[in-house]
């Protein structure tokens, strides 16, 4: 006696709106993901390297200068007319210090200018009286430089604009990546139940081991 044969339900075919949005999903998924992956994996790599500072932590290198600069550019009794370019572009000049200006502070004895950069810093204290001044400069080496730029840190308005692109470049291939699997029959059942495990494993770890 022939067993009865088994009746397979057709799956429904995809309408003309769920193909081209499957496929502008998936173009815009593969494309940011190249276009985006060496910014994506600096930032990965870099959120491993702040996370385990200790693991990466260079030699500090701290170069001591003096010199002297222009007396007039200095000893003047109208603040406004300290020669503040002049002096940043003589220090910069001179020992080639790097980074932007953070702080050029005029007080009754001494100019103090600070700079600023990724893994770098540098400070001028100069006599108002003499010109003479006193240079100290710090260079953290290679780890400290990519993990200033993974955070944003004195790394001026151009850079800062690249660490907020990531972040939404990251959102749309995230996004996109989700949506993809909407239009996977066969995967769309297990694959967001993976992602709510996902969700609910970084909760648990957040409520349970995070003070």
């Amino acid at each position: 006696m022939r067993s009865p044969k088994k009746v397979v339900a057709k799956e429904r075919p995809k309408t003309a709106f769920e193909k081209s949005t499957a496929s502008i999903a998936r173009w815009i998924h593969i494309y940011l993901s190249m276009v985006s992956f060496a910014i994506l994996f600096f930032f990965a790599v870099t959120g491993l390297t702040l996370n385990h500072a200790d693991w990466f932590s260079g030699a500090e290198q701290v170069t001591e200068f003096t010199g002297k600069v222009k007396s007039e550019w200095v000893n003047q009794a109208d603040t406004s007319k300290i020669s503040k370019l002049e002096l940043v572009e003589y220090l910069r000049i001179t020992h080639g210090i790097k980074g932007y200006v953070s702080e050029f502070r005029i007080e009754e004895r001494e100019c103090a200018i600070s700079f600023r950069g990724p893994g770098y810093s540098s400070d001028a204290y100069i006599d108002r009286d003499s010109g003479q001044y006193e240079l100290s400069e710090t260079r953290l080496g290679l780890m400290a430089i990519m993990n200033d730029l993974h955070k944003g840190r004195d790394t001026g308005s151009v850079w800062s604009v690249v660490v907020d692109a990531s972040a939404i470049l990251l959102v749309l291939v995230s996004l996109t990546g989700m949506i993809m699997i909407f239009f996977i029959k066969k995967k769309k059942k297990s694959g967001l139940f993976m992602a709510l495990i996902g969700l609910a494993i970084a909760l648990a770890l957040y409520i349970i081991f995070v003070p």
